[in-house]
This record gives C-alpha cells, structure tokens and sequence, in this order.
C-alpha cells in the first residue's frame, strides 16, 4: 500500500536531488529518508530512484507516481483540512426530521441558538410523524430525529438500538367548543365525553385515543381524523367534536372557539431526540441534541 507519508518524501527527493536534502528540507535523518524510499519501492513493485553521481535520478515509474502525488496529497490536505473544520463546527451537516408540533415549538429555538453558536453548521429539517421518523434515522435519510412515545409496556425496547436523548414530557389536554357543557368545568373524566363525536390526529396519536377510552369503558366515535393540528382545533371550535391535543401542539396555535380542559386520567408522552450511536459522536449532531435539550428547558 503507497502510503501518503512516502509520497511526501518521494516528492521532496524529486525536488533536490537528494536523500540528504530531502532530509533537510522535511526535518528528519538521511537514514530515515532512505528507509521510506526503500519501503515505497517495495510497495510499488519496482524502482523509483536511481543514483546518477551525487544525484538521485527518477526512473519512468518515479515520475509517473510524482506527476500523480501532486493531486493525491492535494486532495488529502483538502479532505485533512474540511474533517477539522467539521470536526471543531466551522462546517458541517445534520439532517433533522421532527414531527409537526416540535418543528413548530421547539426546533425554531434549538436551530436559532445552534446558527448563533456555529454558523459554519448548517442544518436542513423534513417533517415525519413517528414510526415513520425513526425508521428515517434507521436507514440513513436524516441524523437527528424528534420524536414522542406514549408511556406503556415494553416501550423502552422499542429505541433500545438508538441514542436517546429525552427532553421534556407532554401531557395531554382535551379541547372542546365554547360553548359545551364542560367547557367550564376546567377537568374532566375522559368518561364524561363517551357520546361526543371525536376528532382524532396522528395515527400513533388515535391509537392511543382509542386505547384511553376502552380503558374506560367505551369505544370513542371518531368522525374527523387529521395529522394537522390546527385542523383539529378549527374543528373542535366549529362545534364538529371534542379531542385530546398534547400540550406541545397548543403553544404555537390559539384555540378560537375552543377551551382546553384536564383530562383524568391524565396520559403523557415522552418527547425525545434520537440519533445513531456512531452520528452521536459527530461533533454537529451533538451540539444539535444539546441545543434541542436546551430548546425543551422547563416548560
């Protein structure tokens, strides 16, 4: 294998025409100069030098292998030279993928304070509820992704091969039109709401709707289902239904003709940043879930 090293001091023989100025002009021994041509030689099956005098002469194939170490160390200092800018976030790269609700709430201030830390990052976002997200992560189409889970059994396993960071946990809140029976009542039993119409959103978001009702006691009539939040609330304010939203997906959006209400029993998810253990280490993806952790803070 030619190694860079040896290109470097074949290189510098080319240029004075011999081992001991080569020495002198790279700052190490005669010997040692000697020593990596006889291992360059050896690497490339034939010779590369031939001794005319007190002058090193290059033979067809030494000048082939100089001719072509011009680019090939070029190249390497470039490529030496963008690795550490990533390496200390003068450069760089993350691809994030976050669900609707966190691209509204908590990326905008994650993304502002990394541009302000490192404006050599840069970041693009794509929006992709979960599982669909997680899989994205899984195979390589983004290196951040945000993402929720509903507390039950067994969830744990379910991101035991991914990096976890959590940042925050979502209660969710019922929404009902103004003018409802218990839109004053500030906290109800999600019981109480058994005859109402529904308005369900995301598909993981519905399944757990539909698993909370069952626990108790009934099966909700789900009349509109949406993945747009502000949907959701249009429609509830429009006196079309009642849901249950997370906290999260509130803060960006003003309830018109809606009121929010505690729900008992009260239900969370879990709201995360996932990453690969290998991206982890990437300096721009850590500084990433960093700023996200800080975006979360307290609520």
């Amino acid at each position: 294998m030619i190694e860079a090293r040896h290109l470097r001091v074949l290189r510098a023989v080319a240029a004075t025409g011999s081992f001991s100025a080569a020495a002198r002009e790279l700052g190490c021994t005669q010997p040692a100069v000697s020593q990596q041509m006889k291992a360059l030689e050896a690497s490339a099956g034939t010779p590369l030098l031939i001794r005319t005098g007190r002058e090193m002469r290059l033979t067809q194939a030494g000048e082939a292998l100089v001719r072509h170490a011009a680019g090939i160390l070029a190249g390497l200092t470039a490529a030496e030279e963008e690795v550490a800018a990533i390496a200390g976030l003068r450069a760089g790269r993350v691809r994030l993928v976050s669900f609707s609700s966190g691209s509204s709430t908590l990326v905008p201030t994650a993304l502002a304070a990394l541009r302000a830390a490192h404006p050599g990052t840069r970041v693009s976002l794509v929006e992709a509820e979960p599982p669909r997200s997680v899989e994205m992560l899984r195979e390589g189409d983004c290196d951040v992704a945000l993402a929720f889970r509903y507390y039950a059994s067994g969830a744990e396993a379910e991101w035991a091969d991914l990096v976890v960071r959590p940042l925050l946990t979502d209660r969710l809140v019922g929404l009902v039109p103004e003018g409802h029976r218990l839109a004053a009542s500030g906290q109800v039993a999600i019981a109480e709401l058994a005859g109402e119409p529904w308005i369900a959103g995301c598909p993981r978001c519905r399944r757990q709707l539909v698993r909370v009702c069952e626990d108790a006691g009934f099966t909700p009539r789900i009349d509109f289902a949406t993945d747009d939040y502000p949907a959701v609330i249009g429609l509830v304010g429009a006196g079309l239904g009642v849901a249950v939203l997370p906290e999260l997906a509130l803060e960006s959006v003003r309830p018109k003709g809606a009121c929010t209400v505690s729900v008992e029993p009260a239900v969370h998810r879990e709201i995360v940043a996932l990453t690969l253990p290998d991206l982890a280490q990437v300096p721009a993806v850590a500084a990433t879930l960093d700023q996200l952790t800080a975006a979360a803070g307290p609520r």
